[in-house]
């Protein structure tokens, strides 16, 4: 029985952030833009994010995919707003763990929501369209790394 309710939980929040989107869009103004695919399935993102200070202060995406894939993304650019870039690849660093199926300790704290994508890890076949969107943050931001 409490299976059956993380699973319908777990459709439930992957529907509404695919059919409602948070922070679908371009940014008017943009520090970091990355555009990224997975082939395999043929999920699509374009990243904006506006970085002032070390601080992600605003994220946006456009794309294409499945609901995995753009329900990842809504919630992605919503929790990693306000966070600064080293603690956003902390984040992305337990979400791919998570996907992995391994412990995490910097989601709930930051999104509970994440947590119920971790239901995404006994389809490895998906695993790549959830983590889709964190690659980008991951790699539109190593431009920071790199400089440093």
């Amino acid at each position: 029985m409490v299976k059956r309710n993380l699973d319908q939980l777990y459709r439930q929040v992957i529907l509404e952030h695919y059919r409602k989107p948070r922070n679908s869009g371009e940014l008017e103004t943009q520090t970091h833009k990355v555009e990224m695919n997975n082939p395999t399935c043929g999920d699509q993102i374009f990243l904006n994010l506006y970085v002032q200070d070390g601080i992600i202060k605003d994220a946006k995406f456009t794309g294409s995919g499945c609901s995995i894939s753009i329900a990842s993304a809504s919630m992605m650019t919503e929790t990693i707003k306000g966070l600064t870039i080293e603690k956003a690849l902390l984040v992305s660093r337990d979400f791919s763990e998570m996907m992995q199926g391994h412990t995490h300790e910097h989601l709930s704290e930051e999104n509970e929501e994440l947590e119920v994508l971790g239901g995404v890890s006994q389809f490895p076949a998906r695993i790549k369209c959830a983590t889709l969107a964190w690659k980008a943050m991951e790699k539109a931001v190593a431009v920071d790394k790199t400089t440093k």
